[in-house]
């Protein structure tokens, strides 16, 4: 067992096939953005092994791996610890989310079709639901969240950007999970007049909902030790 414990279900099953390794930095990874794992925690190799049913190898290899992708930080004569992210970096990180998705949310309006607009409604439909009867439910409103905006991205019609869109999903995930719960109820307000723009086809008015509703995230994030 890790020294500190995990949330109970916290723990990815390892998918069969694939290389260890690969399975391995994933559940890493997976714990790391639904910080079942929390900025600053030591990860011993021989605690996560155990817990992961390994052995030691394929952990140290997606150790390293994380730290080449910023998830960990390896320590000299101290070890692997999550990475802390600066207030910059944070800053940074999302700045580039509201850039990336108030475009997508401005070609969905120009581009969503029925089949599309049905398929965010119902996503909206869930997440309020889930606001609503679950506020403690963080894992559920997360990956809802993350299902809604990528819908959008999808919804843009453009490939590049929908692909951008998924290489900073995960660290927007790691970035929003502290603050679902304080955004909650809001957000999926904010998620509703979002979709009305939609499927009005109101390009201006979708883009700067987005750009307002991304934007509520990211001073979220920068006031959430004062709240």
């Amino acid at each position: 067992m890790l020294s500190t414990g995990l949330p109970q279900g916290a723990v990815p099953k390892l998918e069969r096939p694939g290389p260890l390794r690969d399975r391995v930095y994933e559940a890493l990874l997976e714990l790391i953005t639904t910080r079942a794992l929390q900025p600053g925690r030591h990860l011993v190799e021989s605690e996560l092994a155990g817990q992961l049913g390994v052995s030691r190898q394929p952990v140290r290899e997606a150790l390293q791996r994380l730290n080449t992708d910023g998830w960990v930080d390896l320590r000299p004569a101290q070890g692997a610890f999550v990475h802390e992210p600066t207030e910059e970096e944070a800053d940074q990180l999302l700045t580039v989310r509201t850039l990336l998705e108030t475009e997508a949310a401005r070609l969905a309006a120009a581009h969503a079709d029925d089949d599309g607009i049905d398929a965010l409604e119902e996503l909206l439909i869930r997440g309020m639901s889930a606001v609503a009867n679950h506020p403690d439910d963080i894992a559920t409103a997360v990956a809802l969240n993350t299902a809604f905006h990528a819908k959008i991205m999808d919804l843009s019609g453009n490939a590049v950007l929908a692909e951008l869109g998924r290489q900073v999903e995960r660290r927007v995930r790691w970035f929003y999970t502290p603050v679902a719960r304080t955004r909650g109820k809001q957000s999926w307000e904010e998620h509703q007049h979002l979709v009305a723009a939609i499927t009005g086809h109101d390009e201006e008015r979708a883009a700067r909902l987005m750009r307002e509703h991304t934007e509520h995230t990211r001073r979220s994030y920068h006031a959430r030790d004062q709240s």
